[in-house]
Protein backbone atom coordinates (compact mmCIF):
# COMPACT_ATOMS: atom_id res chain seq x y z
CA UNK A 1 0.00 0.00 0.00
CA UNK A 2 1.35 3.45 -0.94
CA UNK A 3 2.40 6.05 1.62
CA UNK A 4 -0.34 8.37 0.34
CA UNK A 5 -2.98 5.68 0.89
CA UNK A 6 -1.76 5.00 4.43
CA UNK A 7 -1.78 8.71 5.19
CA UNK A 8 -5.34 9.01 3.91
CA UNK A 9 -6.49 6.14 6.14
CA UNK A 10 -5.04 7.84 9.21
CA UNK A 11 -6.54 11.17 8.12
CA UNK A 12 -10.01 9.62 7.80
CA UNK A 13 -9.83 7.89 11.18
CA UNK A 14 -8.63 10.98 13.03
CA UNK A 15 -11.29 13.13 11.37
CA UNK A 16 -13.91 11.26 13.42
CA UNK A 17 -12.32 12.83 16.51
CA UNK A 18 -11.86 16.29 14.92
CA UNK A 19 -8.09 15.79 14.83
CA UNK A 20 -6.10 16.76 11.73
CA UNK A 21 -2.69 15.76 10.44
CA UNK A 22 -0.40 18.80 10.40
CA UNK A 23 -3.32 21.03 11.33
CA UNK A 24 -3.37 24.32 13.22
CA UNK A 25 -5.38 23.39 16.30
CA UNK A 26 -3.25 22.66 19.39
CA UNK A 27 -4.59 19.08 19.62
CA UNK A 28 -3.69 18.30 16.00
CA UNK A 29 -0.65 16.12 15.38
CA UNK A 30 2.42 17.16 13.41
CA UNK A 31 3.96 14.20 11.60
CA UNK A 32 7.78 14.22 11.55
CA UNK A 33 8.34 10.81 9.93
CA UNK A 34 6.14 9.21 7.26
CA UNK A 35 6.73 5.77 8.77
CA UNK A 36 4.23 6.89 11.44
CA UNK A 37 1.23 6.05 9.26
CA UNK A 38 1.97 2.37 8.76
CA UNK A 39 3.08 1.94 12.35
CA UNK A 40 -0.05 3.36 13.92
CA UNK A 41 -2.32 1.45 11.51
CA UNK A 42 -0.64 -1.89 12.18
CA UNK A 43 0.26 -1.54 15.85
CA UNK A 44 -2.55 0.63 17.23
CA UNK A 45 -2.13 2.16 20.70
CA UNK A 46 1.34 0.69 21.21
CA UNK A 47 2.54 2.03 17.86
CA UNK A 48 1.07 5.44 18.59
CA UNK A 49 2.92 5.73 21.90
CA UNK A 50 6.19 4.26 20.67
CA UNK A 51 6.26 6.48 17.59
CA UNK A 52 5.81 9.52 19.85
CA UNK A 53 8.75 8.33 21.97
CA UNK A 54 10.77 7.99 18.75
CA UNK A 55 9.95 11.58 17.74
CA UNK A 56 7.87 10.61 14.70
CA UNK A 57 5.03 12.99 15.67
CA UNK A 58 4.23 15.78 18.07
CA UNK A 59 1.23 17.69 19.39
CA UNK A 60 1.06 20.91 21.37
CA UNK A 61 -1.68 19.44 23.59
CA UNK A 62 -1.29 15.69 23.91
CA UNK A 63 -3.85 15.65 26.71
CA UNK A 64 -6.52 17.21 24.49
CA UNK A 65 -5.51 15.00 21.55
CA UNK A 66 -5.98 11.95 23.77
CA UNK A 67 -9.30 13.32 25.08
CA UNK A 68 -10.68 13.67 21.57
CA UNK A 69 -9.43 10.28 20.40
CA UNK A 70 -10.79 8.47 23.46
CA UNK A 71 -14.08 10.36 23.53
CA UNK A 72 -14.63 9.42 19.86
CA UNK A 73 -14.01 5.72 20.67
CA UNK A 74 -11.19 5.49 18.13
CA UNK A 75 -9.62 2.74 20.25
CA UNK A 76 -12.29 0.43 18.77
CA UNK A 77 -10.53 0.77 15.43
CA UNK A 78 -7.10 0.01 16.88
CA UNK A 79 -5.14 -2.89 15.46
CA UNK A 80 -3.07 -5.26 17.57
CA UNK A 81 0.50 -6.01 16.66
CA UNK A 82 2.20 -9.30 17.47
CA UNK A 83 3.62 -8.02 20.79
CA UNK A 84 0.18 -6.92 21.96
CA UNK A 85 -1.51 -10.16 20.92
CA UNK A 86 1.13 -12.18 22.76
CA UNK A 87 0.66 -10.10 25.92
CA UNK A 88 -3.12 -10.57 25.79
CA UNK A 89 -2.71 -14.34 25.48
CA UNK A 90 -0.20 -14.47 28.34
CA UNK A 91 -2.51 -12.44 30.58
CA UNK A 92 -5.33 -14.90 29.94
CA UNK A 93 -3.26 -18.01 30.63
CA UNK A 94 -0.76 -16.95 33.31
CA UNK A 95 -1.05 -15.14 36.62
CA UNK A 96 0.97 -12.05 35.71
CA UNK A 97 0.75 -10.70 39.28
CA UNK A 98 1.84 -13.81 41.19
CA UNK A 99 4.10 -13.16 44.17
CA UNK A 100 7.50 -13.15 42.48
CA UNK A 101 6.18 -11.34 39.42
CA UNK A 102 4.38 -8.71 41.49
CA UNK A 103 7.66 -7.54 43.03
CA UNK A 104 9.38 -7.37 39.64
CA UNK A 105 6.41 -5.48 38.14
CA UNK A 106 6.54 -2.86 40.90
CA UNK A 107 10.30 -2.45 40.73
CA UNK A 108 10.13 -1.57 37.02
CA UNK A 109 8.03 1.50 37.89
CA UNK A 110 8.43 2.50 41.52
CA UNK A 111 12.14 1.74 41.83
CA UNK A 112 13.34 3.80 38.87
CA UNK A 113 14.34 6.67 41.17
CA UNK A 114 12.92 8.48 44.17
CA UNK A 115 14.30 11.74 42.78
CA UNK A 116 11.76 11.63 39.93
CA UNK A 117 8.82 11.19 42.28
CA UNK A 118 10.06 13.75 44.80
CA UNK A 119 10.13 16.39 42.05
CA UNK A 120 6.85 15.31 40.42
CA UNK A 121 4.52 14.67 43.35
CA UNK A 122 3.21 16.83 46.20
CA UNK A 123 5.15 17.43 49.40
CA UNK A 124 3.72 14.26 51.00
CA UNK A 125 4.54 12.15 47.91
CA UNK A 126 1.02 10.86 47.29
CA UNK A 127 0.99 8.94 44.00
CA UNK A 128 -2.78 8.67 43.53
CA UNK A 129 -5.69 10.94 42.62
CA UNK A 130 -6.13 14.10 44.68
CA UNK A 131 -9.48 15.34 46.00
CA UNK A 132 -9.82 18.83 44.51
CA UNK A 133 -12.94 19.90 46.41
CA UNK A 134 -12.05 23.33 47.85
CA UNK A 135 -8.43 22.92 46.74
CA UNK A 136 -6.34 25.17 44.51
CA UNK A 137 -3.02 23.32 44.79
CA UNK A 138 -1.82 19.75 44.47
CA UNK A 139 -0.60 19.80 48.07
CA UNK A 140 -4.05 20.75 49.34
CA UNK A 141 -5.84 18.29 47.05
CA UNK A 142 -3.75 15.43 48.42
CA UNK A 143 -4.21 16.52 52.04
CA UNK A 144 -7.95 16.65 51.33
CA UNK A 145 -7.85 13.09 49.97
CA UNK A 146 -5.92 11.69 52.93
CA UNK A 147 -8.26 13.40 55.37
CA UNK A 148 -11.29 12.17 53.42
CA UNK A 149 -10.06 8.59 53.78
CA UNK A 150 -9.52 8.97 57.52
CA UNK A 151 -13.03 10.38 57.93
CA UNK A 152 -14.57 7.68 55.76
CA UNK A 153 -13.15 4.88 57.93
CA UNK A 154 -14.09 6.82 61.09
CA UNK A 155 -10.49 6.74 62.28
CA UNK A 156 -9.93 7.27 66.01
CA UNK A 157 -6.74 7.89 68.04
CA UNK A 158 -4.91 4.69 68.94
CA UNK A 159 -6.57 2.58 66.25
CA UNK A 160 -4.35 0.33 64.17
CA UNK A 161 -4.59 0.50 60.37
CA UNK A 162 -3.16 -1.69 57.62
CA UNK A 163 -2.22 0.12 54.40
CA UNK A 164 -1.97 -2.36 51.52
CA UNK A 165 0.33 -0.87 48.90
CA UNK A 166 1.56 1.98 51.10
CA UNK A 167 3.90 3.71 48.66
CA UNK A 168 6.24 6.08 50.47
CA UNK A 169 4.00 6.06 53.55
CA UNK A 170 2.01 9.21 52.77
CA UNK A 171 -1.25 7.93 54.26
CA UNK A 172 0.53 6.30 57.19
CA UNK A 173 2.34 9.52 58.07
CA UNK A 174 -0.83 11.63 57.75
CA UNK A 175 -2.98 9.24 59.80
CA UNK A 176 -0.34 9.08 62.54
CA UNK A 177 0.25 12.84 62.64
CA UNK A 178 -3.32 14.08 62.29
CA UNK A 179 -5.40 11.27 63.81
CA UNK A 180 -3.06 9.58 66.28
CA UNK A 181 -3.31 6.23 64.53
CA UNK A 182 -0.80 3.38 64.38
CA UNK A 183 -0.17 2.23 60.83
CA UNK A 184 1.46 -0.79 59.21
CA UNK A 185 2.15 -0.31 55.52
CA UNK A 186 3.26 -2.97 53.04
CA UNK A 187 4.84 -2.53 49.62
CA UNK A 188 7.09 -4.61 47.37
CA UNK A 189 9.16 -1.58 46.30
CA UNK A 190 12.55 -1.33 48.00
CA UNK A 191 12.96 2.32 47.05
CA UNK A 192 9.61 3.23 48.56
CA UNK A 193 10.35 1.48 51.85
CA UNK A 194 13.76 3.09 52.18
CA UNK A 195 12.55 6.66 51.68
CA UNK A 196 9.21 6.08 53.41
CA UNK A 197 10.88 4.95 56.62
CA UNK A 198 12.90 8.17 56.65
CA UNK A 199 9.78 10.25 56.09
CA UNK A 200 7.86 8.48 58.89
CA UNK A 201 10.70 8.41 61.43
CA UNK A 202 9.55 9.05 64.99
CA UNK A 203 5.91 8.14 64.28
CA UNK A 204 3.98 4.95 65.20
CA UNK A 205 4.40 3.75 61.61
CA UNK A 206 5.92 0.50 60.38
CA UNK A 207 6.63 0.18 56.67
CA UNK A 208 7.41 -3.35 55.49
CA UNK A 209 8.86 -4.80 52.30
CA UNK A 210 6.18 -7.47 52.12
CA UNK A 211 3.64 -8.92 49.69
CA UNK A 212 0.10 -8.16 50.83
CA UNK A 213 -0.76 -11.86 50.66
CA UNK A 214 1.67 -12.58 53.50
CA UNK A 215 0.03 -10.27 56.05
CA UNK A 216 -1.82 -12.23 58.73
CA UNK A 217 -2.67 -9.84 61.57
CA UNK A 218 -5.83 -8.09 62.73
CA UNK A 219 -6.40 -4.33 62.35
CA UNK A 220 -9.15 -1.88 63.26
CA UNK A 221 -9.28 -0.71 59.64
CA UNK A 222 -7.68 -1.48 56.28
CA UNK A 223 -6.99 0.94 53.46
CA UNK A 224 -5.60 0.34 49.99
CA UNK A 225 -4.89 3.41 47.88
CA UNK A 226 -3.93 2.88 44.25
CA UNK A 227 -2.97 -0.76 44.75
CA UNK A 228 -5.90 -2.67 43.22
CA UNK A 229 -4.70 -1.71 39.73
CA UNK A 230 -1.61 -3.90 40.31
CA UNK A 231 -3.45 -6.93 41.68
CA UNK A 232 -4.70 -8.48 38.43
CA UNK A 233 -8.11 -9.99 37.75
CA UNK A 234 -6.92 -13.49 38.71
CA UNK A 235 -6.09 -12.17 42.20
CA UNK A 236 -9.00 -9.86 43.00
CA UNK A 237 -10.64 -12.48 45.20
CA UNK A 238 -7.38 -13.20 47.08
CA UNK A 239 -6.78 -9.46 47.52
CA UNK A 240 -10.20 -8.86 49.05
CA UNK A 241 -10.07 -12.02 51.16
CA UNK A 242 -6.72 -10.85 52.54
CA UNK A 243 -8.23 -7.48 53.49
CA UNK A 244 -11.15 -9.26 55.17
CA UNK A 245 -8.83 -11.63 57.05
CA UNK A 246 -6.90 -8.67 58.45
CA UNK A 247 -9.96 -6.60 59.33
CA UNK A 248 -11.81 -6.69 62.65
CA UNK A 249 -15.47 -7.62 62.37
CA UNK A 250 -16.60 -4.05 63.07
CA UNK A 251 -13.85 -2.37 61.03
CA UNK A 252 -13.99 -0.67 57.64
CA UNK A 253 -11.98 -1.28 54.48
CA UNK A 254 -11.45 1.69 52.16
CA UNK A 255 -10.54 0.67 48.63
CA UNK A 256 -9.28 3.52 46.43
CA UNK A 257 -8.75 2.46 42.81
CA UNK A 258 -8.86 3.59 39.21
CA UNK A 259 -11.82 1.95 37.52
CA UNK A 260 -12.67 1.12 33.93
CA UNK A 261 -16.10 1.03 32.30
CA UNK A 262 -15.93 -2.55 31.03
CA UNK A 263 -14.07 -5.68 32.10
CA UNK A 264 -10.65 -6.40 30.63
CA UNK A 265 -8.11 -9.17 31.12
CA UNK A 266 -5.09 -7.28 29.77
CA UNK A 267 -3.83 -3.72 30.07
CA UNK A 268 -3.40 -0.88 27.58
CA UNK A 269 -0.42 -2.09 25.52
CA UNK A 270 1.64 1.11 25.86
CA UNK A 271 1.09 1.42 29.62
CA UNK A 272 1.84 -2.27 30.02
CA UNK A 273 5.06 -2.12 28.02
CA UNK A 274 6.55 1.09 29.39
CA UNK A 275 4.82 2.35 32.54
CA UNK A 276 3.02 -0.20 34.71
CA UNK A 277 3.98 -3.74 33.67
CA UNK A 278 1.11 -6.23 34.03
CA UNK A 279 -1.22 -3.72 35.61
CA UNK A 280 -4.96 -4.10 35.08
CA UNK A 281 -7.63 -1.55 35.95
CA UNK A 282 -10.65 -3.33 37.47
CA UNK A 283 -14.28 -2.95 36.42
CA UNK A 284 -17.40 -2.78 38.59
CA UNK A 285 -18.22 -6.33 37.54
CA UNK A 286 -14.79 -7.69 38.48
CA UNK A 287 -14.72 -6.00 41.87
CA UNK A 288 -18.32 -6.94 42.57
CA UNK A 289 -17.72 -10.61 41.82
CA UNK A 290 -14.63 -10.63 44.05
CA UNK A 291 -16.59 -9.05 46.93
CA UNK A 292 -19.34 -11.67 47.03
CA UNK A 293 -19.75 -13.39 50.41
CA UNK A 294 -16.91 -11.24 51.78
CA UNK A 295 -17.88 -7.58 51.92
CA UNK A 296 -20.91 -5.28 52.05
CA UNK A 297 -20.50 -2.16 49.90
CA UNK A 298 -21.45 0.69 52.24
CA UNK A 299 -20.40 3.51 49.91
CA UNK A 300 -19.15 3.91 46.33
CA UNK A 301 -17.74 7.36 45.47
CA UNK A 302 -16.61 8.29 41.95
CA UNK A 303 -14.41 11.38 41.56
CA UNK A 304 -12.69 10.39 38.32
CA UNK A 305 -12.59 13.93 36.84
CA UNK A 306 -10.22 14.94 39.64
CA UNK A 307 -7.57 12.63 38.17
CA UNK A 308 -7.37 14.90 35.15
CA UNK A 309 -6.37 17.81 37.42
CA UNK A 310 -3.96 15.59 39.36
CA UNK A 311 -2.17 14.31 36.27
CA UNK A 312 -1.86 17.80 34.80
CA UNK A 313 -0.33 19.00 38.08
CA UNK A 314 2.12 16.09 38.04
CA UNK A 315 3.11 16.92 34.47
CA UNK A 316 3.62 20.59 35.38
CA UNK A 317 5.96 19.57 38.21
CA UNK A 318 7.78 17.00 36.05
CA UNK A 319 8.21 19.43 33.17
CA UNK A 320 9.28 22.32 35.41
CA UNK A 321 11.92 20.19 37.11
CA UNK A 322 13.14 18.31 34.05
CA UNK A 323 16.55 20.02 33.97
CA UNK A 324 17.35 18.38 37.32
CA UNK A 325 16.46 14.97 35.87
CA UNK A 326 17.66 15.21 32.27
CA UNK A 327 21.19 13.86 32.76
CA UNK A 328 19.98 10.75 34.57
CA UNK A 329 16.89 9.85 32.54
CA UNK A 330 17.46 11.17 28.99
CA UNK A 331 15.25 12.59 26.27
CA UNK A 332 13.49 9.36 25.27
CA UNK A 333 12.36 8.92 28.89
CA UNK A 334 11.09 12.51 28.87
CA UNK A 335 8.89 11.84 25.85
CA UNK A 336 7.69 8.53 27.31
CA UNK A 337 6.78 10.07 30.66
CA UNK A 338 5.17 13.13 29.07
CA UNK A 339 3.03 10.90 26.86
CA UNK A 340 2.04 8.74 29.85
CA UNK A 341 0.97 11.66 32.05
CA UNK A 342 -0.81 13.72 29.39
CA UNK A 343 -2.55 10.87 27.56
CA UNK A 344 -3.75 9.56 30.92
CA UNK A 345 -5.14 13.01 31.77
CA UNK A 346 -7.02 13.02 28.47
CA UNK A 347 -8.46 9.59 29.15
CA UNK A 348 -9.85 10.67 32.52
CA UNK A 349 -11.13 13.90 30.96
CA UNK A 350 -13.04 11.78 28.45
CA UNK A 351 -14.49 9.69 31.34
CA UNK A 352 -13.00 6.52 29.90
CA UNK A 353 -11.34 5.90 33.28
CA UNK A 354 -12.87 6.50 36.70
CA UNK A 355 -11.60 6.89 40.24
CA UNK A 356 -13.54 4.98 42.87
CA UNK A 357 -13.41 5.01 46.63
CA UNK A 358 -15.34 2.11 48.14
CA UNK A 359 -16.11 1.79 51.83
CA UNK A 360 -16.62 -1.87 52.66
CA UNK A 361 -17.71 -3.63 55.84
CA UNK A 362 -17.65 -7.35 56.62
CA UNK A 363 -21.23 -7.78 57.76
CA UNK A 364 -22.94 -4.46 57.16
CA UNK A 365 -23.29 -1.54 59.56
CA UNK A 366 -26.61 -2.05 61.36
CA UNK A 367 -27.40 1.62 61.74
CA UNK A 368 -26.29 2.33 58.18
CA UNK A 369 -23.26 4.19 56.86
CA UNK A 370 -23.50 7.93 56.36
CA UNK A 371 -21.54 8.87 53.24
CA UNK A 372 -18.64 11.28 53.70
CA UNK A 373 -17.69 13.77 50.99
Amino acid sequence: MSAASLQQQVTDILAIADVKLNGTDPWDIQVRDDRFYKRVLTEGALGLGESYMDGWWDSKQIDQFAFKVVRADLYKQAKFGLKTILQILLAKTLNMQAKGKAARNAQRHYDIGNDLYQLMLDKRMVYSCGYWENADTLDQAQENKLDLICRKIRLQPGQRVLDIGCGWGSFAKFAAEKYGAEVVGVTVSKEQVELGREMCKGLPVELRLQDYRDVNETFDHVVSIGMAEHVGYKNHRTYLKTAARCLKDDGLFLLHTIGVNYSKTSADPFIDAYIFPNCLIPSVKQLGAAMEHTFVAEDWHNFGPYYDSTLMAWFHNFNSNWEQLRAKYGERFYRMWKYYLLSSAGSFRARNNQLWQLVLSKRGILEGYKSVR
